[in-house]
């Protein structure tokens, strides 16, 4: 080795020798992907095909009631969603039931402001009533729902012209628990099995106590005979539904 060899090799030991022990593992970091991101991605289901599995859809209305924390926990626990149809006067007073419903999945309807039989008030209350309630959700929840459900599920040419307005749909069901009728455990639990049905859209309430203590029951029942529980939007995405058109038609109304 020549002496200009030898110099060069010294001068360079000497120089790593006085660079702090930080300095020299800050210039040779180890990237590696966030472990909890990495665990998100593994953990993201894979989205339903009602086309290809037996899909139902609960669909709870008037909320969200004062039991809607410990619905959504029986939800959340069975990997269950549903479709709350909310009316906006109960969104303003319970805000973070309706953001917690947006961030676990589940999906929000539009059920008026109040409650008033939209078949029996003006077109532009009729569209007062959907404002108030899409800009409280907003409000809430960061997102504003993309389907309708008339309060007592009443429509008619004038209501489906609103909904229009909104680029909105109309989703009525197609069988009811009775549970605000009944107000009892296991008649809601009877009620709501005898009427599912493939791609069922079932009627209940979150202000209801007696269907939020039957519902882990009746999301252990459905999930036990083959029922994906999903949205509304996912049971009607065959439909193809425009803004103004009602799903299921009532009776004699013709498509």
């Amino acid at each position: 080795m020549s002496r200009q060899s030898s110099s060069l090799l010294a001068i360079a030991a000497v120089t790593l020798a006085l660079i702090p022990a930080p300095a020299l593992a800050h210039t040779t970091p180890t990237p590696t992907p966030p472990a909890g991101k990495a665990a998100a991605a593994k953990k993201t289901p894979k989205p339903v095909d009602c086309t290809q599995v037996k899909c139902i859809a609960l669909t709870f209305d008037d909320g969200p009631g004062k039991y809607a924390g410990t619905l959504l926990d029986t939800l959340k626990k069975y990997n269950a969603k549903a479709t709350f149809f909310l009316e906006g006067q109960y969104v303003k007073s319970r805000p973070s039931y309706v953001k917690r419903m947006a961030e676990e999945g589940h999906e929000l309807g539009n059920h008026s402001y109040k409650h008033p039989k939209f078949t029996e008030i003006e077109p532009w209350a009729i569209r007062s009533e959907i404002k108030k309630t899409q800009d409280e959700v907003k409000k809430a929840a960061g997102v504003e729902p993309k389907i309708l459900r008339p309060p007592y599920g009443l429509a008619d040419l004038q209501v489906t012209e609103v909904a229009a307005e909104f680029d909105m749909p109309i989703v009525l069901w197609t069988a009811g628990s009775r549970d605000w009728d009944t107000k009892n455990v296991e008649a809601i639990k009877k009620q709501t099995l005898e009427i599912a049905e493939q791609d069922g859209i079932i009627l209940m309430h979150d202000w209801v106590k007696q269907t939020v203590d039957a519902m882990p029951s009746i999301v252990k029942t459905l999930q036990s005979r083959g029922y994906h529980l999903v949205t509304v939007s996912e049971v009607v995405k065959k439909q193809d539904l425009k803004p103004g058109d009602v799903f299921p038609l009532p009776q004699g109304w013709e498509n």
